[in-house]
């Protein structure tokens, strides 16, 4: 197959994955249907992995032999919300003009998984020495929540592969690294009252403000902490608030605020030693409330954990993904985290490499550019070839 078929059929691909809204809040299981019924028409098997309730599904499969020494094509089926955001055209219809090609999921990371698919064909009429693994999970833009389960079957249902290549979306360039990143909401709750009578009740928004002021110097704390020799951007951990929600009425002590927050670690910093302080004080605020007030407190539920994933130099995967790129550029690593870190801890020796730029990303009139999608399907055809 050269890489004009090859782009050809995944063109085709994206256009039917682009117009399945998966949005984080809803299913994914049309998509995974699609892929499911393109693969057995291929006579490839492949399973699901769903979520608890059965409304999602991450899905794996093997293209060729059930040997070691293959490699996995992962990325996330899920993309985020479109709400709010002014559109030229229809997010969910594939739509070109001039060189890009338009639409949610487009880069991040719908073209990744096109371009997977499109290798199909040729890997399992080729009879490869070695097998292709595609891995396509869900729930990943709110947290990498779906790939977990999927990977531990992996790890007792595959025979050991050389490497798993992450498509996140950059520029067809191999990314070594990501941070890690931990999310948490606080939920403050406090005893309503007239807010002239102040002696009367606690306002659940003033305590959270002073907890949220704690997590401002933690941030300015860290900043100090930065490797001027890091492959990251910034080169430190970072807090940010990305949610708060508080209040009834101006006139009224608030009975409850919520904030949500996000620590991003490098690798080799543990994110859990860091936020320790800031969650004895959430104890202590919650115990001091509760002897003025039963019903008032702190309550602090940990949303997400994704892991760090820390540069291989010389590894497997990096040493695959850079001859198939033709990259022989610096060591890259990345702010966002992804599910790369999680594969890696699961043993498995693993790069981010994948078409179009993390720029486009979650953004009205989300793009790629036709000549990254070419470069895409130049480095599976070489892929297939590495396989025979």
């Amino acid at each position: 197959m050269n890489s004009n078929d090859l782009r050809a059929g995944a063109l085709i691909h994206l256009d039917a994955l682009i117009g399945f809204d998966t949005t984080s809040r809803d299913s994914n299981l049309a998509l995974i249907g699609y892929v499911e019924a393109f693969l057995a028409g291929h006579g490839v098997a492949s399973r699901r992995v769903a979520n608890p309730e059965g409304t999602k599904a991450n899905l794996y499969a093997t293209v060729g032999p059930s040997v070691p020494g293959g490699v996995v094509l992962s990325g996330h089926t899920d993309v985020v919300p479109v709400d709010g955001q002014a559109w030229s055209s229809d997010p969910f219809t594939l739509t070109r003009r001039g060189e890009r090609l338009y639409g949610r999921g487009t880069c991040d990371m719908k073209g990744f998984l096109a371009l997977a698919l499109a290798a199909v064909p040729a890997c399992a009429e080729g009879r490869r020495a070695r097998p292709l693994h595609l891995a396509f999970s869900y729930d990943e833009e709110v947290g990498c929540l779906g790939a977990p389960s999927m990977i531990r079957e992996l790890v007792t249902e595959l025979p050991s592969p050389l490497a798993v290549i992450v498509g996140e979306p950059t520029n067809m360039e191999v990314v070594s690294g990501h941070k890690g990143i931990s999310t948490w909401r606080v939920t403050v709750t406090g005893h309503e009252a007239h807010s002239s009578l102040t002696h009367l009740g606690v306002s659940a928004n003033m305590v959270a403000v002073g907890l949220m002021a704690r997590l401002r110097d933690l941030a300015d704390a860290l900043t100090q902490h930065g490797d001027a020799a890091s492959l990251y951007h910034p080169p430190h951990a970072t807090v940010t608030i990305g949610l708060i929600q508080g209040g009834t009425a101006v006139n009224i002590l608030a009975r409850e605020c919520s904030f949500v927050f996000d620590l991003r670690t490098p690798p080799g910093q543990d994110p859990d030693a860091i936020i320790a302080p800031f969650l004895a004080a959430c104890a202590a605020e919650d115990a001091a409330l509760k002897l003025q007030f039963p019903d008032a407190g702190v309550q602090v539920q940990r949303r997400s954990a994704t892991p760090s994933f820390a540069p291989e130099i010389d590894g497997a995967a990096e040493l695959l993904a850079r001859r198939l790129a033709g990259d022989n550029g610096p060591a890259r690593a990345a702010a966002y985290a992804a599910e790369a870190g999680q594969f890696q801890g699961a043993g498995f020796s693993t790069i981010i490499c994948g078409p179009g730029s993390i720029e486009q990303a979650h953004q009205a009139d989300e793009y790629m550019e036709l000549a990254q999608f070419e470069r895409g399907a130049g480095f599976m055809v070489r892929l297939l070839d590495a396989l025979a």
